[in-house]
């Protein structure tokens, strides 16, 4: 039995999956003393939990607590440290409360929650049901920063620096106290670090122990949070109660540089095999004490090394060695169904595994003499140090005893009663029964009472809450509306100043060469000219808008090989003087300027500045008279061939006799 708290809880009203939060029974088992409280809600079971930290919590069923996984999770995780949660009834293959209670003594109302709460504190304290595991012996430290960065304004970086530099700072703490607790225990840890400007932006830490052994604790400030949490498992695991306190165990050992040590509870059962280089005895003791109380500490050679000798003094264990040599081929033999890394290992386990075969049949006798309500490994211990059977199941009984108020078994009527005596009887049973639920229903009420004005006080101290923030939400909504007006319109003004200064820029280049070519066009050094990008509809209708083409302008065309009959017509119809160009021009638009009577003139000296150009206004009549003269001749050519082409026509109609 502990010396410490055990609660133990029934449902007594309501169900976990229900919507109505349900409300519960609670015994509490204090130093062979209980305690009963009835119709509480879990919240206040939270409350009494965190002021008694009790050793076990015992229930018969653990979805009475939670109606899943997930919810079972999530209470576990507000239970205060060391206090692990019992199923009195057993883990996945479940016995009846009723039956459990009647193979250990205890009388039980199966209808009275009051009852079945204080036998699953009592079984508990027995030694009786399973620990409910939902947590690896693994815990993850994360350390992050405790707000978000967002987008910021002139100081964005200082601050950013300011709030990595200071998850740093923790990480770095937190990373000693780790290292310290690494090197005085023997567990590991890993890291993993994400940087960012000026420091971390997180930093976790997975530390290979319970949660309760880390020296860290969660915390938060203004920059910096930290988390510590276990890791959940894939299900849930059940792990036999036993006993309330240390398991007695078999401890392999193999000394040397590297000590491989192997740890086997009573019932055969791994807990530890590992083999650690330069370790020292203390550090050996005490990893080995983490694990239990050794009863047998073994080596695998003869004789006993003094290595092993000095631990086996530590704990006063009994010492048990091969009494010779055990061949390599059955080390591996034996070692092989735990599996092992080296030859340390192997050793060790060899040892432990040995030491329990040696004791196995001694150990199935006990199982088989002993009550199921006693603890076994103690009596296997006492057993190992000398006793016989009989003699260890009277010590462990004797150490056993419940200092409990259990209602004594009602005597047998003498002689009969009268019909008034059954009567009062039975009116008395009434009258028990009435109080009780008076009672009952008295806690209820003042429970509701609580909680209502605890919900008064919650709902008034919300209600403020809510005011200040409505109001400063608003002035904060205001102020960032007012503030993306102006930025929009600010980047609406820049955007047409841009613009604005764009086109006056393009206005003063442009005007700067009109007075280039306006100046030359007085002294009489030349004509102007306007130049056309290319021979096509969208940059003659460009230079139109740009400059204007009118009738006696002469233009330019840099590009003159995309154009047609249709673009030739353009500048035809705007009656321009002469068209220039420095390459051929396609045929088609030739011809058509040809009809029209447009000047076409090839490699004519410019004098270019930009979109405008000026020529030689004697240069290019010359040019345009030669061009007449070129465009005379080729009308006349063409005459002549029109006329031989009728001539030809009306002698071939003749020979055929068509005329």
């Amino acid at each position: 039995m502990q010396n410490g708290v055990i609660y133990g809880i029934d449902i007594a009203r309501g169900s976990s999956r229900a919507q109505e939060a349900p409300r519960y029974a609670v015994a509490v088992l204090r130093d062979g003393e209980i305690s009963h409280y009835t119709m509480v809600r879990l919240h206040r079971i939270l409350r009494m939990l965190n002021n008694d930290r009790p050793d076990y919590i015992a229930v018969d069923n653990i979805f009475e607590l939670a109606p899943n996984k997930k919810a079972l999770i999530h209470l576990l995780e507000k239970l205060p440290d060391n206090t692990r949660l019992v199923q009195v009834t057993g883990g996945i293959h479940q016995k009846p409360l009723l039956r459990l209670a009647q193979e250990h003594g205890l009388s039980l109302n199966q209808f009275d929650p009051i009852q079945e709460a204080e036998t699953c504190a009592i079984l508990a304290s027995l030694g009786v049901g399973e620990e409910v595991s939902l947590f690896e012996d693994i815990t993850r430290i994360k350390v992050s920063r405790a707000r978000s960065l967002g987008r910021g304004g002139w100081s964005q970086n200082r601050y950013r620096r300011k709030v990595h530099g200071a998850v740093r700072e923790k990480s770095r703490e937190i990373e000693s106290i780790l290292r310290k607790f690494s090197r005085d225990t023997g567990y590991r840890y890993t890291e993993r670090i994400t940087e960012g400007f000026g420091g971390y932006v997180r930093a976790e830490f997975t530390v290979k122990a319970r949660r309760d052994r880390v020296p860290v604790k969660p915390s938060s400030n203004a920059d910096v949070q930290v988390t510590v949490k276990s890791v959940e498992r894939d299900k849930i695991q059940y792990i036999p109660l036993k006993k309330a306190g240390r398991k007695y165990t078999i401890v392999g050992i193999d000394p040397g540089t590297t000590v491989g040590i192997a740890i086997l509870s009573l019932v055969g059962e791994l807990l530890l095999s590992e083999s650690i280089r330069g370790i020292s005895h203390d550090e050996v003791v005490r990893m080995i004490a983490e694990y239990g109380k050794p009863a047998i500490v073994a080596t695998d050679v003869y004789p006993t090394p003094s290595a092993v000798e000095k631990v086996r003094r530590s704990f006063n264990a009994v010492i048990w060695s091969p009494g010779g040599e055990i061949r390599a081929e059955d080390k591996i033999a034996l070692a092989r169904t735990y599996g092992y890394s080296n030859d340390h290992e192997r050793d060790s386990l060899t040892a432990a595994i040995a030491t329990y075969k040696s004791y196995k049949n001694v150990f199935s006798r006990v199982e088989k003499r002993a009550p199921k309500y006693l603890n076994m490994d103690s009596i296997k211990f006492h057993v190992i140090n000398g006793d016989s059977i009989e003699e260890a199941i009277e010590k462990v009984a004797s150490e056993s005893k419940i200092q409990v108020r259990v209602k004594p078994e009602p005597e047998p009527v003498k002689e009969e009663l009268t019909d008034t005596d059954e009567l009062v009887k039975k009116l008395r049973e009434e009258i028990r029964q009435k109080n009780s639920q008076i009672k009952q229903l008295k806690d209820y009420v003042s429970e509701i009472k609580y909680e209502s004005g605890q919900k008064e006080k919650t709902i008034e101290k919300l209600e403020m809450r809510i005011n200040k923030f409505k109001t400063s939400i608003y002035k904060q909504v205001k102020k960032e509306r007012e503030i993306q007006i102006r930025d929009t319109e600010i980047e609406r003004l820049n955007k047409e100043l841009a613009k604005t200064r764009k086109n006056l820029k393009n206005q003063r280049r442009q005007n700067k060469r009109l007075k280039q070519i306006r100046k030359k066009e007085v002294k009489g050094e030349g004509l102007p000219v306007k130049v056309i990008s290319a021979f096509t509809r969208e940059a003659i209708q460009h230079t139109k808008e740009l400059y204007g083409i009118k009738e006696n302008d002469v233009v330019f065309l840099k590009d003159p090989s995309g154009g047609g009959p249709v673009t030739a017509s353009l500048l035809a119809e705007s009656k321009v003087k002469a068209v220039l160009i420095t390459e051929d021009m396609p045929h088609a638009a030739l011809e058509s300027f040809y009809d029209n009577d447009v000047p076409v003139l090839k490699d004519i000296q410019l004098h270019r500045v930009g979109d405008l150009a000026s020529v030689d206004p004697d240069i290019l009549d010359e040019a345009i008279e030669l061009w007449k003269e070129g465009a005379e001749k080729r009308r006349n050519e063409k005459e002549q061939e029109q006329f031989q082409s009728i001539l030809d026509e009306y002698r071939s109609e003749r020979r055929r006799g068509l005329v």
